[in-house]
């Protein structure tokens, strides 16, 4: 049984809401890549990072690194980590959690003397969300060596460029290729994270251990008809962009359900030169399609594309598809899955597993490391929200897991 204090989740709990004040907006939580709200949010951490025994720096890519030695020179590193971006108008929770959580683990270790087999680095990434830039996971990926080499040209909606905007940070845009961690040294990536869903909530639990992140696959569909008067053009002799594109909906939605492990959503729906008496001409949704089987997901596609094309002919409609984003499933080592389950055990909880349909840093560092992950459940599932909510018991759990696992992980 660990020896964590009983307010642990307290002290987690004070830090996230310490983290909230950084902010751009005043009465919101918005805290983009690279600007000044995550400068100072960056500096904070960096002193909890100290206080708790690590040696502290900031990377080319603006990543806060915490480092705590291992009890001999030379061994391998285990990551903790996750990000302190957020969206805009966030909850205080999504990313912090699992960086300050990270944090109260080594402290707890170094607060006993305790040096383990391996060294433990804590991450603080920086553009997980990619709301500010049209590029994402940049930190993260910077350590796995997989950052495009057109990342650094990308520009914010006031003009500015990343490459720029990391300069001015403290970063060093050429210097993210040296920061490609070497695999062979690194033992693994751990992330703490809140649920995002409301499973864990039904499950009556306050932790599950992670199987798997989703892949995703975005699409921007545009249907073109003929636009016509809505009083003189006969319905059997309209080609309807909006009748079509609700077919094509429903039709996303259909194959969703009837798919286990896929979700599919249509998060916007635009009808260009709209009005109230006008037969549409054209309309553009988007197209967002989960699961954490790539075989599933490509397989959904393939119906999906089918159905679209079948309702474009059947309509008279024009199709055009354009893929906008594709990442593969990220599947957590199954020996870290183990090493948590063991945990949840002695710390007398029921292991519970499940996927995330949500991306997280862990998806780049897939590339590097065996990668884990800890849910930490969430009330009524709600994210990227200021409702955003979760327990200081709650958190204290997953700070008692984490050290728990920690002390019993093997190199």
């Amino acid at each position: 049984m660990t020896c964590v204090p009983p307010e642990a989740g307290e002290a987690v709990m004070r830090r996230l809401d310490a983290l909230a004040r950084f902010s751009a907006d005043p009465g919101a939580l918005t805290r983009l890549y690279l600007t000044p709200a995550h400068r100072e949010a960056a500096v904070q951490v960096a002193a909890w990072m100290q206080e708790a025994g690590m040696r502290t720096s900031l990377d080319a890519a603006g990543t806060v690194v915490g480092r705590y030695e291992a009890r001999e020179p030379g061994a391998r590193t285990l990551l903790i980590g996750s990000h302190i971006d957020t969206i805009r108008d966030a909850g205080r929770y999504d990313g912090t959690l699992g960086v300050v959580a990270g944090i109260a683990a080594v402290a707890e270790l170094n607060a006993r003397g305790e040096r383990l087999p391996f060294a433990i680095e804590v991450l603080a990434f920086g553009d997980e969300e990619g709301v500010r830039f049209p590029v994402t996971l940049t930190s993260s990926r910077a350590l796995a060596g997989t950052v495009a080499p057109d990342a650094l040209d990308a520009r914010d909606g006031d003009g500015i460029g990343l490459r720029e905007a990391l300069a001015a940070f403290g970063g060093d845009p050429d210097g993210l290729p040296a920061l490609a961690r070497a695999p062979d040294a690194i033992l693994g990536y751990l992330e703490v994270h809140i649920e995002q869903g409301p499973v864990l909530e039904a499950e009556g639990l306050p932790v599950g251990i992670v199987t798997a992140i989703a892949g995703a696959s975005r699409f921007t569909v545009t249907v073109t008809g003929q636009a016509g008067h809505a009083g003189t053009v006969p319905m059997r002799l309209r080609r309807d962009a909006v009748a079509a594109a609700a077919e094509m909906v429903l039709a996303a939605e259909a194959v969703a359900g009837e798919t286990p492990d896929l979700v599919a959503t249509v998060g916007v729906v635009a009808v260009p030169q709209g009005a109230v008496n006008v037969v549409a001409g054209e309309v553009r949704f988007t197209l967002d399609v989960r699961s954490p089987s790539d075989a599933v997901r490509r397989a959904a596609l393939d119906d999906l594309m089918q159905r679209f094309a079948a309702i474009a002919a059947r309509r008279g409609v024009g199709l055009a598809v354009a893929r906008g984003y594709d990442a593969p499933a990220a599947a957590c080592a199954p020996w870290l899955q183990q090493a948590l389950a063991e945990g949840a055990t002695r710390l007398g909880l029921r292991p519970f597993l499940l996927p995330s349909g949500a991306g997280h840093d862990g998806l780049a560092l897939a590339s590097l490391c065996p990668i884990g992950m800890v849910f930490v459940r969430c009330a009524g599932g709600i994210s990227h929200s200021p409702a955003e909510s979760i327990t200081a018991a709650d958190a204290g759990v997953a700070v008692r897991l984490l050290v728990d696992v920690l002390r019993h992980l093997a190199p």
